[in-house]
């Protein structure tokens, strides 16, 4: 497939006899469309013909896949993105300068590179750089793992040991708009703070999101730094022995939804470190999306959509982590007269009659796991109880029922699974509730085949 000729034009021709790097490539396909002859002579081509086709990544970096580095979802016309980088392929020192621009109707990616030479701190150059090699690794590895929970540890342990840090974190915004510490790796020697960093109140993080919201990183080489400026962070910091840290927020399309980071880690990293945090970022956000939707299918999957109450699938689950001989107490339920609802007066009045059944059920059997195991049936477990409670409570039930006038059958019974089995667990409540919805029917003179 041939490529769209760029117009060069003067925009192009400003940049021929530069002696900085400039090139151009399109940010949908990773294409060259243009290298000034500065560029085109270091990474040895005659022409720019000959580049014509070519992926950025193969040129530039010798990589034979998109680069873990590569910035384009940050870039934005009129705004340089600024950042260090040692590249192996021409071994040099860089400080690059990347935007976006417009040629012809399409956005283009141009990168200008400035030779910084090996007059740098050359250890420090090739920290970065293997640096960025072991992340690479990391991603390979974590990519690896069976879950995105796994994912997640697993990068985080790699990216700790790496980066030789105390620990390492990932704290997500909840329900309340506060921050939980979801996931930790502690180095050995360092105590988990995980279980003690949860529900945090707005105010603590404050100040870093301001921060993150101005598309800023949190570098703090000495804690001491923001004593005067941030003391309730200081205050949190320095009861985990923290001393240094790098922390960056994570995106999710512009939003952030929390941040990530390390603690302590060598001086010789902080540096460059949120640039490499930064990066690994968008990996993180794309491991969160993909456990979010695992999460999202395994409760559809458990969880009648009606009613919120758990389907027989999550009653099963539920029932084999139970100990053989707990003793349970099993409601079994059937809301009556539904049929006569649904074909009388339509689908959408029997849902609000299956509704406030569920209502008295939520109410009333509040130590309960309730599920829907049919159309109109309802189960409710719960270990640990004896008989004179549960009746206790399924006449509480009673009362609700007939104050909210829904009729229910209702069947009652405590049972131990080694004693019955599971699959004989409702036979008993089973055949109580049919018993109690015979009685209903004898004393309201109905016909039951039309309920």
């Amino acid at each position: 497939m041939g490529m769209k000729e760029v117009n060069m034009g003067k925009i192009w021709e400003f940049f021929e006899h530069l002696d900085e790097y400039v090139y151009v490539s399109d940010p949908e396909t990773n294409q060259l469309v243009y290298m000034n002859q500065k560029a085109l002579k270091s990474y040895g081509f005659r022409s720019k013909e000959e580049i014509v086709g070519l992926k950025c990544y193969e040129v530039l970096q010798g990589n034979s896949a998109p680069c873990s580095i590569c910035n384009n979802e940050q870039l934005r016309p009129g705004y340089f993105k600024e950042w260090e980088y040692y590249n192996p392929v021409v071994k040099t020192d860089f400080r690059i300068k990347d935007t976006l621009v417009e040629d012809d109707g399409r956005m283009l990616r141009m990168e200008i590179a400035i030779d910084c030479g090996h007059s740098g701190d050359r250890e420090t150059s090739m920290d970065y750089h293997e640096m960025e090699a072991a992340m690479n690794q990391a991603i390979r590895v974590a990519l690896r793992q069976e879950t995105p929970n796994q994912t997640l540890e697993v990068l985080l342990e790699l990216l700790g040991k790496t980066m030789e840090a105390d620990r390492t974190y990932i704290f997500e915004k909840n329900d309340h708009g506060h921050d939980d510490n979801t996931y930790e790796w502690a180095a050995r020697g360092v105590i988990p703070e995980k279980d003690n960093l949860q529900d945090l109140p707005p105010e603590v993080c404050d100040q870093w999101y301001q921060k993150f919201a101005g598309n800023q990183n949190i570098v703090t080489e000495n804690l001491s730094e923001i004593r005067d400026t941030d003391p309730e962070m200081y205050e949190v910091l320095s009861r985990q022995n923290i001393h240094s840290l790098v922390v960056v927020p994570l995106y999710d399309d512009e939003k952030v939804i929390g941040f990530y980071g390390v603690d302590n880690p060598p001086a010789k990293y902080i540096d460059f470190a949120s640039e490499i945090l930064q990066i690994m970022g968008h990996f993180i956000v794309s491991s969160i999306r993909r456990r979010n939707l695992v999460r999202r299918l395994e409760i559809m999957s458990y969880t009648d959509p009606l009613t919120g109450f758990g389907n027989r699938y999550a009653m099963v689950k539920y029932v084999s982590g139970i100990l053989p001989q707990t003793k349970i107490g099993v409601v079994y339920c059937d809301v009556t007269g539904l049929k006569r609802v649904n074909d009388e007066e339509g689908h959408s009045k029997g849902d609000q009659l299956i509704l406030r059944a569920c209502d008295c059920l939520r109410g009333t059997l509040k130590e309960f796991d309730l599920f829907r195991i049919g159309g109109d049936e309802f189960v409710a477990l719960c270990r640990g109880m004896e008989e004179g409670e549960l009746y206790r409570e399924v006449e509480e039930l009673r009362t609700e029922l007939d104050r909210k006038k829904v009729t229910m059958a209702v069947g009652a019974a405590v049972n131990t699974l080694g004693a019955v089995g599971f699959d004989h667990l409702l036979t008993e409540p089973e055949r109580r509730m049919y018993q109690d919805k015979a009685e209903y029917y004898r004393k309201s003179g109905l016909n039951r085949r039309r309920q």
